[in-house]
């Protein structure tokens, strides 16, 4: 599967985000080293260290099902900016990938740019 298709996946899922609070849909995508693909959307919480994060929904469906290796992650939103991952989906990302980990960022344009984990979490512990 290639970063554009993943990203489709992701922008598809989006529409299913629980976002009341901030109004910022999130979908993500995550391809796993066996093909697998699964799809992931921020899911919020009026006690806000209770939202998950689209990213880590992705991820967390992926490990649920037995998965355990990352290829790529695909990002986007309805922000005219790139969207990355925050600092803790930058961690489970790197928990079930590596340094070569995919992440691609995409705005509400369909634009994106693609980088390597370690870019995005330089010094990581976990590599």
């Amino acid at each position: 599967m290639d970063d554009k298709e993943l990203l489709l996946l992701a922008e598809e899922i989006k529409k299913n985000s629980y976002s009341p609070y901030s109004k910022f849909r999130v979908g993500a995508a995550v391809l796993m080293k066996s093909g697998k693909t699964y799809q992931g959307v921020n899911i919020e919480n009026a006690s806000f260290g209770a939202t998950v994060c689209a990213e880590r929904t992705a991820i967390f469906k992926a490990v649920s099902e037995g998965e355990r290796k990352i290829e790529a992650v695909a990002i986007t939103s309805d922000s005219d900016e790139l969207t990355f991952p925050c600092g803790i989906c930058r961690q489970v990302i790197a928990e079930f990938g590596d340094e070569n980990t995919r992440i691609i960022c995409a705005n509400n344009r369909g634009e994106f740019k693609v980088f390597k984990l370690a870019e995005l979490l330089p010094n990581a512990f976990i590599f």
